[in-house]
């Protein structure tokens, strides 16, 4: 058979193969201290494992959901918007619930990308934008985020001819993988660029509730003429420990959410009703589950920033996200740098090289692992420090 060529082009998702090698070791009873996947190790609260429960007790919910999901979901996701960030939504023209934010990311550049068209992409960044615009068809542009412009996208550094053949520039703050994050002056920045280019603007934020040291990361949405030009995905997945409930959002201009919704209502069958309701209670329910989070992710950030800082990684520790972005030491490349410590003391980390070409050089860490899991993996990351001075020492 003949597979398409849009499969032949297609990369292993980063985290298949990760995940892939780390089984591998498992299988031969080596233990492996995981800080490679983002996965939230606390339980999701239990007011919403309860509302969940209830309402998968009613038959109602058994039956096909609607894609534009619950009126009452809509309604719940627009007033957290407005509690969170004074923004006032339209609950049924600039909502869409979805089926975790990773459904509505991917399938956007189908709503905007033909075959040849340009997507503007940060390099760093999570695989999906890029993975959409090539399913699409289009040319992903991948615009640098470096060090020195603290991890932001120089929009004045693309080519003038690029930005004009472009439909779509993607954004995500606080950031993945490098833990930045953005002011409204940049996101106003991004708003004049998408005028001035006729772009529409795709803004990922979905780690805006995880964030340390008194920081409340902004919206894209919050920016001046945002909502002419854009969206924002968003997830419960980080902010309430539902990742394995599947259920994100997007919201913003009106015209883009109804193309998505037209392109999901021929895809998919919507989000189980169930799961809609344990949303409505977690986004309207008590919100301390947050702050406690992120108490418990702020003591791992600062374990985690120290250790690296004594085995020679620089990192700066993150004002939000749940990762730590950090600098392999000199004579690595990240994807030595990560085989090394797997093969060495057991630890997994992700390879920069996998969010793209300027991720060269560092290494994503994640804070989401079990305080047990952490003391080890920590005391293994020393270990790695201590082996490697005894070989230097034998030089």
């Amino acid at each position: 058979m003949r597979m398409s060529k849009r499969i032949d082009n297609l990369s292993p998702y980063l985290f298949v193969e990760i995940t892939k090698k780390i089984a591998e070791k498992r299988a031969k009873g080596e233990e492996v201290i995981s800080f490679a996947i983002g996965n939230p190790d606390m339980p999701t609260p239990t007011h919403i494992i309860n509302r969940l429960c209830q309402a998968a007790q009613d038959p109602a919910n058994h039956r096909y959901p609607e894609t534009a999901g619950l009126a009452e979901l809509r309604q719940a996701i627009a007033a957290w918007y407005k509690r969170r960030f004074g923004i006032s939504l339209d609950a049924d023209r600039e909502v869409l619930p979805l089926i975790g934010s990773k459904e509505g990311i991917a399938h956007i550049a189908l709503c905007f990308i033909d075959p040849g068209d340009i997507a503007l992409v940060p390099d760093p960044a999570y695989p999906v934008y890029k993975v959409g615009t090539i399913l699409a068809g289009g040319k992903p542009y991948c615009m640098p985020l470096t060090e020195e412009n603290d991890f932001l996208p120089d929009l004045d550094a693309i080519p003038k001819n690029t930005a004009k053949k472009a439909n779509l520039l993607w954004l995500n703050y606080p950031n993945n993988p490098t833990g930045a994050v953005a002011d409204l002056d940049f996101f106003n920045k991004a708003i004049q660029f998408a005028h001035q280019h006729d772009l529409a603007v795709c803004h990922d934020g979905p780690y805006s509730e995880v964030a340390f040291d008194g920081y409340k990361p902004v919206s894209f949405l919050e920016a001046d003429g945002a909502r002419e030009v854009g969206v924002e995905f968003h997830s419960l997945s980080k902010s309430y420990n539902m990742t394995g409930w599947r259920i994100g959002m997007v919201v913003g201009n009106a015209k883009m959410i109804d193309a998505l919704r037209r392109v999901k209502s021929n895809l998919d069958s919507g989000i189980p009703q169930a799961i809609q309701y344990a949303a409505i209670e977690a986004l309207s329910g008590p919100q301390d589950c947050i702050e406690k989070h992120n108490t418990i992710y702020q003591r791992r950030r600062d374990l985690i920033i120290d250790i690296l800082s004594d085995i020679g990684l620089s990192a700066k520790p993150p004002k939000a996200s749940l990762y730590i972005w950090a600098k392999v030491p000199k004579g690595y490349t990240s994807l030595e740098f990560a085989d090394d410590l797997l093969d060495k003391v057991g630890v997994a980390v992700v390879p920069g090289i996998g969010y793209g070409n300027h991720g060269e050089g560092y290494v994503r860490l994640s804070l989401t692992i079990p305080d047990a899991g952490l003391v080890k993996g920590l005391s293994r990351l020393a270990g790695w420090r201590d082996s490697k001075n005894k070989f230097k020492a034998k030089k």
